[in-house]
């Protein structure tokens, strides 16, 4: 276990986000009917709101607004919907408060309306790789981006699912998404990256790659893991388990993710998973180096 690697990144409106002292979290608020790990129940913008801003009272350092349910298997949404579920909560949230609002997109256009309204981190699952125009929105309004590993689209995304070596060729993937950032004008310090566990990878290629997440750290940007209710929990116990009862999985995951060195976990169950991870930061504390 290696020390953790602290960084400052700069927001819209002079804030930046200081990562590496503690593990931060990211509250997930998903504004959609066919959302895996929720069921749909908070589609009505008033329950969202809620929600999120009950998350903030449980400890959340950051919310993560999305629209579009980008499950394996998902059906793509149009920008115009996806602002409609979104754009209303964010500018809702912005004004009651404090914490970073994250909108989870690869859209450019649903981007830049959730920027408008007071979003200041793009979480885009694709790396920058469905819509390229993303990095242009993502530079021109000074926000931070969270580049995600996947390949292919919701709907054959498993079909892409082959590695010789998953966290090699991860790597290299996300290398790929920080160059389309900085070329596109994102300054380095503003890119945070995510290994995409449960996208375009087989339940052992996201166990891989969360066992092997302290290599990550070569990218030199803060790393970002989301195993939250994710299917691949579920293997080693039969396979049977159903999203919202996957919190115990989800919470040795999270150990595992900050004593590799996450900066930001994501997840569903922010109370459960504020004790799961001051305990984590506690033992790395204590941890002797070799």
């Amino acid at each position: 276990m290696q020390p953790r690697r602290r960084f400052t990144v700069p927001l819209p409106n002079g804030r930046s986000l200081a990562l590496g002292e503690r593990t931060l979290i990211m509250g997930v608020i998903n504004v959609t009917p066919d959302s895996f790990s929720d069921g749909g129940t908070l589609t009505d913008i008033s329950s969202a709101i809620d929600a999120a801003t009950a998350m903030v009272e449980q400890g959340a350092d950051l919310i993560d607004v999305g629209g579009e349910s980008t499950r394996p298997g998902a059906q793509p949404l149009s920008a115009d919907e996806e602002q409609r579920r979104v754009v209303p909560v964010i500018e809702a949230l912005a004004s009651r408060v404090s914490v970073p609002i994250s909108i989870d997109t690869y859209k450019a256009a649903t981007a830049d309306a959730a920027l408008a309204a007071g979003a200041v981190v793009v979480n885009d699952v694709s790396g920058l790789r469905y819509e390229p125009a993303l990095g242009g929105v993502v530079a021109r309004r000074g926000a931070a981006i969270i580049l995600m590993h996947t390949r292919g689209r919701s709907r054959d995304m498993y079909e892409q699912a082959s590695y010789l070596d998953v966290v090699a060729e991860v790597l290299d993937e996300l290398r790929e998404s920080i160059a389309f950032a900085t070329g596109a004008g994102v300054a380095a310090d503003r890119i945070l990256v995510d290994p995409g566990l449960g996208f375009a990878k087989e339940a052992s290629h996201s166990y891989e790659a969360l066992g092997r997440l302290d290599e990550f750290t070569e990218l030199r940007r803060p790393l970002v893991a989301g195993p939250s209710r994710k299917s691949f929990l579920s293997k080693p116990l039969g396979g049977r388990v159903a999203p919202a009862d996957r919190d115990w999985a989800t919470a040795a995951a999270v150990t595992a993710a900050v004593l590799a060195g996450a900066h930001i976990v994501r997840v569903h169950a922010v109370a459960q998973m504020l004790h799961v991870v001051r305990v984590a930061d506690e033992i790395r504390r204590y941890h002797r180096l070799d």
